[in-house]
């Protein structure tokens, strides 16, 4: 019975990550100029909620609630909810220039504007690095300028590539722009700062970190005293022992 309930179970994290993998990416191709910045599912016993993260919520949301409406319509139709079953919400990004997933779209638009790689690049690093980010490096690789391709990095600040920080301090986007020589791609890497709130990054400190102690005050002297250490010690006192009373 255990082992099919383990398939139970392993069938349901599969189902559920196939089901966000595809709303994310519909939603990413839906929601591309509306500064889309990742979703996240909220199961519960009534409803399962979907929660779009957004630096436009006021497009996502559309007049008077209109937009909202069909993607939550499409939503449903699409993975055979019920009626009501299902309800999608906005949120606004408190800070995009924390954001991979927005500066990777912005690299992406500003390329399609015609804007040159480098100045597009660095444009995108420095707003990063201004917003509060530890460190950032913007990754562009394809056919820039010659019929060979390469890859052009473009970094600042400090930024960790191994280990379970990797996975607590680093956000990563990467997305794919069609120009007439042909494909680039761009991948977008912020290393936050940790955040005792846990608003702009995570709470924890990397583990590296050495925090150093002030010292204790210690107590003032206001005149010398002496004391004599080669007397024996009181001996402490014993208890007496509770005795027994015997019952009449």
């Amino acid at each position: 019975m255990s082992a099919a309930a383990a398939q139970i179970s392993k069938k349901r994290k599969v189902a559920d990550g196939v089901f966000y993998a595809e709303l994310n990416e519909f939603l990413t191709r839906e929601l591309a100029n509306d500064g889309y910045a990742g979703v996240e599912v909220r199961v519960t016993p009534a409803r399962t909620e979907v929660i779009i993260r957004a630096t436009h919520t006021q497009n996502v949301l559309g007049e008077k609630g209109r937009r909202i409406r069909e993607l939550t319509t499409l939503v449903q139709k699409r993975f055979k909810f019920p009626e009501n079953a299902v309800e999608l919400y906005a949120e606004r990004v408190q800070n995009r220039g924390l954001c991979a997933i927005a500066q990777c779209e912005s690299v992406k638009f500003k390329l399609l504007n015609g804007l040159a790689v480098r100045r597009a690049c660095y444009g995108v690093v420095r707003f990063v690095m201004e917003s509060g980010a530890k460190g950032c490096e913007v990754v562009v690789s394809g056919k820039l300028r010659a019929a060979r391709a390469k890859a052009m990095k473009f970094g600042d600040g400090f930024m960790i590539h191994s280990g379970q920080p990797t996975r607590d301090f680093i956000t990563t986007a990467v997305r794919h722009v069609l120009l007439r020589q042909g494909v680039l791609g761009i991948k977008v890497k912020i290393m936050l700062d940790s955040d005792p709130q846990g608003r702009n990054g995570p709470k924890a400190t990397l583990p590296d970190i050495v925090t150093i102690l002030e010292p204790k005050e210690e107590a003032s002297i206001s005149e010398p005293s002496a004391q004599d250490f080669s007397a024996p010690a009181p001996a402490p006192a014993v208890e007496a022992a509770p005795q027994a009373v015997e019952a009449q």
